[in-house]
């Protein structure tokens, strides 16, 4: 059986607080489009799997707590605070998520943030200000 839009997101993100990038690019399709704005968009699950690493890599936790979601046909759109703990500190990352559901798979994953942010709390927590 076919998952809602909502729990395919709900699936995807609890992966990516496991750490389990395998199973989070299962729920994608082939030609997935992973985009942070205001990055470059990443295409294709090979290529979502690298960045999904990279991202989670220097993190021995992951908390992505949905602080509001709301799905629309195929769309979901959720508010995060996107949690990763790293060394004795939490980056803590306000997140506004959009993504395409098609067939139970994700299509489309777009993330604004502000990159000042994340810069400035990664430099805080590794040390390289």
């Amino acid at each position: 059986m076919t998952m809602t839009p909502t729990e395919t997101v709900d699936a995807f993100i609890a992966a990516i607080e496991h750490k389990d990038v395998e199973a989070a690019v299962a729920l994608v399709t082939d030609d997935v489009s992973y985009e942070n704005m205001p990055m470059q968009p990443i295409i294709g699950p090979e290529a979502m799997a690298a960045t999904l690493e990279m991202f989670l890599a220097p993190a021995s936790e992951v908390d992505w707590p949905i602080l509001r979601q709301f799905e629309v046909g195929n769309v979901v759109v959720n508010e995060r605070l996107d949690r990763f703990r790293i060394d004795d500190g939490w980056l803590e990352l306000p997140i506004a998520g959009v993504f395409e559901v098609v067939g139970g798979r994700i299509s489309l994953w777009r993330d604004y943030f502000d990159m000042g942010t994340y810069s400035k709390q990664m430099a805080e927590l590794t040390g390289n200000t």
